[in-house]
Order: C-alpha cells, then structure tokens, then sequence
C-alpha cells in the first residue's frame, strides 16, 4: 500500500508541475535552471491546533517565485499537513526534491516555513529536523551549486553555521535565541513569510529580498510593540558575494529584467 500511494503522488506531482509549468512565465532569465522546494512543514499553532498560515504562504511563496524567474519543471512545493486533499510525509517530500535536483542543476532555492525550538524545526510528524540533518539534505540535493536557504521558524537562527559555506546564503526569520512571529489562527501568513511576499514583487535579487524583508519585519515588530524582536539572521559566502547579484529576479524593480 504504501508504495501504491508513492506512486500515486508521484504521478499526481508530475501532473501537477506539468499543468503549472504550462501556465507560469517561462523561464528564461538568470534563475533558469534552478531547483526550489518550497515546504510548509507544521499546520499548528503553538496550542496544536490547525491554523492555515504555512499553507498560505506556501501557497503564495510558489506564485511569487514563480514571477521572480523560477521555472515550474524543477520547482516542489508540499504541505506535511496530514489533513490536506493530498497529504505528503517527509520522505515523500526529500524524495522529489532530490529528483528535481537531479534535473535542475544552476542553482537551489530551499525555503521551509514551520515552528522552532531551540535546537531543531518541526518537520511534520517526522523527527524534528535539527542543524545536522538539514545540512545533509541540503549537501545532497544541492552539492556545490549556488544555493539559497531561507528558514522561517522560531530560533531558526540555529541553522546558520551548520548551513554556512562559500556557496551558499542563509536567511532565517530568527536568531537562534529568539522567537519569530504570526503563528497564529488570525494571521494570514507567519510575518517572516508575509514580508518576504511584501518584498518580492520590487527585489532584484536575493539580497535585496533578504535586506526589505528583515526591514519589513523590524517595522511590523515595531509597529506591535514587541519587546524582544526575533533578529532576522542573513548569511552570505565568500562566493555568493560575487555572484549573487548577477542572478537577477525577472520582476525585480517592477518589471522583466530579462536574461
């Protein structure tokens, strides 16, 4: 059965990624080639109960790094909400991303959105995800290429050394002793994730992402009055400084940028 059910998925994804490949902007610019994943991996707010802020912005992350540039064919996004019309476990979900980057090879995009602790990110009812494990995935699906990690989670502060390397960049929505914020029934989206969907649409590029959407969250926190603020963390590598200005969103500054 449960082997009947992967392939289910399987072909439900290819079909999927076929129909929004089909409707999405093509991918001609600097990010042509890429492999994303973007994952919501709790439905819970921190009572437990189910709240819809990850999935909403899982849902609209897709559409807005669909305009940035990323292609479709080598993007996976997934819920680990078992309660959904079509329910994933982490293996399914580690599964297609290795399979996209295996035929996506300029460069990745990870994106999670969940709950924190201190010492790992909640990953659906799979173990909790800490610093090591992350990295192995990360290491395996993306090897040397240009890679993009954004975290936004409570402490997620906790996977920036472990992630830190001359090719990679590392955006968390906390450091690693502070909470984030908007995990909550009444909030559309997590505020990390709603101010990196704020951001998008003007950003050139990942560094310009990064430094609006850790502006936005100071204002939003400000704004609420928050005592303790969550200090959004930003990694760079030595070889990212250099490239990641050449890799351009397509509706960075308002419109196309091109190739």
């Amino acid at each position: 059965m449960g082997r009947v059910l992967i392939i289910v998925l399987a072909l439900w994804a290819t079909l999927t990624a076929q129909a929004a490949a089909q409707a999405a902007p093509p991918a001609t610019g600097r990010l042509a080639g890429w492999t994303s994943a973007i994952v919501a991996a709790d439905w819970r707010d921190g009572r437990g109960q189910p709240i819809q802020a990850f999935d909403n912005a899982r849902r609209d992350l897709v559409k807005g790094f669909l305009d940035a540039g990323l292609p479709r064919a080598t993007m996976v996004d997934f819920s680990l909400r078992p309660d959904g019309p079509h329910p994933a476990t982490a293996q399914t979900i580690l599964d297609f991303l290795y399979r996209a980057a295996s035929q996506g090879t300029a460069g990745c995009l990870l994106y999670f959105t969940s709950h924190g602790t201190p010492t790992s990110m909640v990953f659906g009812n799979a173990a909790a995800m800490t610093p090591d494990m992350m990295v192995n995935i990360v290491r395996r699906a993306c090897g040397a290429r240009p890679t993009v990690v954004i975290v936004s989670a409570c402490y997620s502060g906790i996977f920036v050394n472990a992630l830190a390397a001359p090719n990679r960049m590392v955006l968390t929505a906390a450091s690693r002793e502070r909470t984030s914020f908007g995990c909550a029934a009444d909030e559309t989206y997590p505020w990390f994730d709603g101010c990196i969907l704020e951001t998008l649409p003007g950003a050139t590029d990942f560094l310009a992402l990064a430094a609006g959407a850790r502006a936005c969250v100071t204002r939003k926190e400000r704004d609420a009055g928050i005592e303790l603020p969550s200090e959004p963390q930003l990694f760079v590598g030595a070889d990212m400084q250099l490239r990641l200005p050449t890799l351009r969103f397509r509706t960075g500054g308002g419109g196309r940028t091109g190739s």
